[in-house]
């Protein structure tokens, strides 16, 4: 029988995942590594986005930024160009009703390295310069892209859109990964700080030879810098597939 998956998004954005690998006859388990909670104050982010008409640009850094933003946007201004960092996120703006047919968007050339690296190199930095942009991200993260477009001379701001924590090791939780870590899985992450949450989460078992079998276990990364994070915590099964979830199903099917 193949191994189970383990589906470690948001609870929000793993169904439709989870069906995909229902019907590649696949047994799905969720255990969501990141719980996402909307922030108690929208007036930051309700005067941005009312600002952003003037804007060249607004960059969402993730799926949840661009759902959270969506629920104060009736309509996009269409001059204003829209930057995300992966697949995940482009199929987050098609459920708003924005694709390449009614907006602009732009996004990493190279679908193994959707990061804000890659996107300040796809991004044409000198028509940008003196604009002004716009990034609406989580309460905390990288400042590498608003960083970056500053160095290039773009008046940048950036607002945060909710709020992400990895969830606390309860009784029920401890037992699920202790079943889990008795055999072999197939984990789907992706998120570098889900990815050091579960491991967090597995040394907080006080269990070495559980650590050592999370190591063990293989892990399925869309990104290049999240395969760098597990190779940092000692996790050797790796397979990188690039952006979007047909790269992640047909890495799972590859290996049936």
């Amino acid at each position: 029988m193949p191994d189970p998956v383990i589906i470690t998004r948001p609870l929000a954005q793993a169904g439709a995942l989870a069906e995909q690998v229902t019907a590649l006859g696949r047994e799905a388990v969720l255990l969501p590594l990141l719980e996402i909670a909307p922030l108690d104050d929208q007036g930051p982010l309700k005067a941005a986005l009312a600002g952003m008409h003037d804007c060249a640009m607004v960059a969402f850094v993730s799926p949840n930024a661009i759902d959270a933003a969506f629920a104060h946007i009736t309509v996009w201004p269409t001059w204003v160009t829209l930057a995300v960092l992966g697949e995940g996120s482009r199929a987050a703006l098609e459920r708003h009703g924005i694709n390449n047919n009614t907006a602009t968007i732009v996004s990493p050339r190279d679908p193994t390295r959707s990061d804000s690296e890659n996107l300040l190199e796809t991004l044409d930095l000198a028509a940008l310069a003196g604009q002004k942009v716009l990034i609406v991200r989580g309460e905390s993260g990288r400042e590498l892209m608003a960083d970056g477009l500053r160095a290039a001379g773009v008046i940048v701001a950036t607002v945060p859109a909710y709020r992400r924590s990895v969830p606390l090791l309860t009784e029920a939780l401890a037992q699920q990964l202790r079943t889990l870590l008795q055999g072999e899985n197939d984990w789907i992450i992706t998120s570098s700080e889900a990815l050091r949450g579960l491991v967090a989460l597995v040394a907080q078992l006080g269990e070495p030879a559980l650590v050592e079998k999370m190591q063990q276990q293989h892990v399925i990364v869309p990104h290049a810098r999240i395969a760098e994070t597990a190779s940092s915590l000692g996790l050797v099964r790796l397979t990188l597939c690039g952006s979007g979830d047909e790269r992640l199903l047909a890495a799972l099917q590859s290996r049936a």
